[in-house]
């Protein structure tokens, strides 16, 4: 048996989140990919804006690694949440290649340097500023696999399309008819179990 190789383990899930959110916006109309779906206004191209500023901080800035691109929805005096949405000037091809050239960042930063490396923080406070490169990608790797599952909602909310990922829906076979069924017995418990406490 082989000594496993973290960085690999790491990157692996790292990456496949990373596909899973991208995933969710293909085949979507400019106004599907944009709009508000939940009332704090989730959307699917906000979420990958976001995860591309997330991955630009902690897998770059935090170790010294600034990667020049402008952020300027993150910068000191934006508007709040400006990170989670995109502006009518703001194209799809925009966002996603921001997305890829942060991966090409992080992923450099996760080659040159060993995961025990020290880097700081800056926006968190000076006590609890240090972390390390593994923490740092753990950290990235959680936040971008919540909003892919983000993103999994919203897409069946669009078009009812689902999946954990292209060839695998991770879901049982059923039809329509099948789901509305389901759908409907899930509904009948939990208006029994209100109904019973």
């Amino acid at each position: 048996m082989t000594a496993p190789d973290t960085k690999a383990d790491l990157r692996f899930y790292l990456q496949s989140a990373r596909e899973a959110l991208l995933w969710k916006l293909e085949g979507l109309s400019e106004y599907d990919a944009r709009r508000p779906l939940t009332p704090t206004g989730t959307n699917l191209l906000g979420l990958v804006k976001h995860v591309a500023g997330v991955e630009l901080g902690y897998l770059g800035d935090t170790f010294g690694r600034p990667s020049g691109e402008p952020l300027p929805w993150v910068e000191e005096g934006a508007d709040p949440n400006a990170d989670m949405w995109a502006t009518a000037d703001e194209s799809r091809e925009q966002i996603v290649g921001l997305y890829h050239r942060a991966w090409a960042h992080a992923d450099a930063t996760l080659d040159a340097l060993p995961l025990d490396t020290v880097g700081t923080v800056p926006w968190w406070p000076a006590h609890r500023a240090e972390v390390t490169l593994n923490h740092a990608v753990v950290r990235v790797i959680a936040d971008t696999h919540r909003h892919a599952g983000h993103a999994d909602i919203l897409r069946e909310l669009i078009d009812g399309a689902v999946g954990m990922s292209r060839g695998n829906d991770s879901i049982p076979p059923g039809d329509t008819a099948w789901w509305e069924m389901h759908r409907g017995r899930l509904e009948g418990a939990a208006r029994a179990a209100h109904e019973g406490a």
